[in-house]
């Protein structure tokens, strides 16, 4: 008998261990709150005893369909009652939850389907007419669902039947006839990255990953039980940063945004005294730039979490001066989301002006509970850069919420897995207080007569400017200097900016070197979830005369 003590007659059973999974929260959450509201949507309002009941016959239905342990269930949805329900009945059925970007176009989600063998694919009727021209050439279509939205009078019901026949297809016995994953290490979804230089990496999720970065997420916020989050953040973004799963621990109530605009975000948390939400910098960016009297009359503390790009310190700052508290977390799709916070300080940075206050909570900070291992490092030999707040290197991770994988792509797994560090692509600092600051995605970083500039540096001071809504900074190729900074710009409505009081700006506010050579006005192209696309910036940077 070999081993020690401590393992002898001391295995594993049902009666001491179990997989980890998200599944238990809503579990536990239906038998102990069943009459507190989880979703509302409009003129819907569902409890979780309700929520749970739906999800175990979303479980059922599919089950008698034929879905099972390994296979994909696409959905195309807004931030729904659909889309949360799939969160947890997909993954009750042994399925795994493909939750797709709405703002894609229809051969990219035609690849997602194809590559994730999707069998089952739920459509909200404002994606109908694109979710037709998706599957009209596939050679074998997945069974459709339309999600229908009695508050939304827009768009094309699109299925073979509804989400509310297949639920009547459950079993009697649904509550009782599912069950919980064998294994921790089963896929739970699958997430799509943006694919911004050719076809999209399929990220694999698993339930041990959700279950612990569900609880980060809560430890993070500090968050106490009965929250009101508002979904500003799509749902199909790395599955909501994992809050369809923290809301179910805390029995949380989900109000559900179609469209992100200023005017509804700020009614909702009036009305519904919403205490969380998150978004990336630019939905608060646009939260800023609403009128004053738009602004008013929120009286509770709200909690906002930001992430997705890089904030600017002045978009923080507005936040803060609005009375909001911001919390700047850090991760990636492959890392469920946030891993990272700006750790507060307490009393010794509380006393600090509001604007120094932003700068700190600018950094990407240290990890999360959850996570093992952070650091900045030489991408080539993994030695970690000096904490000097000055060296740059790429930042890595380890820990439990990493992702499994990408699917069907072992080449891409091993390479950002090498050297036993998951390799973000993010270039950062470390400081001296062990906090990291990224600088730029390693694409990103513009070297200007061999010196290294950050785009976001430089973004950072013009989002400083009185007339500067959105900014952004790419790499332009340069005869004498290689590469010099060239910045986008799109000017507060109604304000005039000319190139050269940019550029003076810049050069009044930082070392000359690092100041744009050019600028360009107007909108900037983002992806859905905020992120501005510098793919297309850097074209139109080649071709500027």
């Amino acid at each position: 008998m070999g081993g020690t003590i401590y393992e002898q007659g001391l295995g594993q059973h049902s009666a001491n261990f179990v997989s980890l999974t998200p599944l238990s929260f809503i579990r536990r959450t239906a038998d102990v709150y069943p009459q507190r509201i989880a979703v509302i949507q409009g003129s819907r309002q569902i409890t979780w005893g309700e929520s749970y009941l739906r999800c175990t016959r979303l479980a059922s239905a599919l089950r008698g369909r034929g879905v099972g342990s390994g296979d994909t269930v696409a959905v195309i949805a807004s931030n729904c009652v659909e889309m949360f329900e799939a969160h947890f009945g997909v993954a009750m059925a042994g399925a795994v939850l493909n939750a797709i970007n709405t703002r894609l176009d229809a051969p990219a989600i035609r690849f997602m389907l194809e590559h994730g063998e999707a069998k089952v694919f739920m459509v909200d009727k404002e994606f109908g007419a694109l979710a037709r021209e998706v599957v009209a050439d596939m050679a074998t279509a997945p069974l459709v669902v339309s999600i229908d939205d009695a508050d939304y009078d827009d768009g094309e019901l699109f299925g073979e039947l509804s989400y509310d026949d297949l639920l009547d297809e459950a079993s009697a016995d649904a509550e009782h006839a599912w069950r919980m994953p064998e294994d921790e290490w089963q896929a739970i979804a699958l997430n799509y990255t943006s694919g911004t230089t050719g076809d999209p990496k399929g990220v694999v999720f698993h339930h041990r990953g959700a279950y612990l970065n569900a609880i980060s997420n809560g430890i993070t916020w500090n968050m106490s039980m009965h929250p009101t989050y508002l979904w500003t953040l799509p749902m199909f973004h790395c599955n909501g940063w994992c809050f369809p799963w923290t809301l179910a621990i805390y029995a949380g109530t989900s109000v559900c945004l179609r469209h992100v605009r200023a005017e509804p975000i700020f009614d909702a948390i009036r009305e519904h005294r919403v205490s969380h939400f998150c978004g990336a910098p630019i939905v608060l960016n646009t939260l800023l730039s609403a009128p004053a009297e738009v602004q008013q009359g929120i009286e509770q503390q709200v909690n906002v979490m930001t992430a997705g790009a890089a904030p600017p310190a002045a978009v923080i700052e507005g936040m803060e001066r609005l009375g909001f508290d911001v919390t700047h977390v850090y991760g990636l799709t492959e890392t469920y989301g946030p891993v990272t916070l700006c750790a507060w300080q307490g009393e010794q940075w509380d006393e600090l002006p509001v604007e120094e206050r932003a700068v700190i909570k600018a950094k990407q900070g240290v990890r999360a509970q959850m996570l093992e291992g952070l650091m900045v490092a030489d991408p080539d030999t993994l030695q970690p850069v000096p904490m000097d707040g000055q060296t740059m290197g790429e930042v890595f991770m380890r820990g439990n919420n990493v992702m499994k994988g990408y699917l069907k792509n072992a080449k891409s797994t091993d390479a950002c897995f090498e050297g036993g560090w998951f390799h973000s692509g993010d270039l950062a600092v470390w400081h001296p207080d062990g906090y990291i600051q990224i600088k730029d995605r390693s694409k990103d970083i513009i070297i200007s007569g061999g010196e290294n500039i950050s785009s976001i540096e430089v973004e950072d001071v013009l989002y400083r400017h009185p007339d500067v809504l959105e900014a952004a900074v790419v790499a332009r190729s340069d005869e004498k200097w290689g590469e010099t900074p060239c910045a986008f710009v799109e000017p507060r409505p109604g304000r005039e900016l000319t190139d050269a009081a940019v550029i003076s700006y810049c050069r009044d506010n930082m070392a000359h070197f690092k100041a744009p050579k050019h600028v360009v006005f107007g909108p900037l192209p983002k992806t859905s979830t905020g992120k501005i696309q510098k793919f297309k910036l850097r074209k139109i940077a080649e071709n500027i005369k």
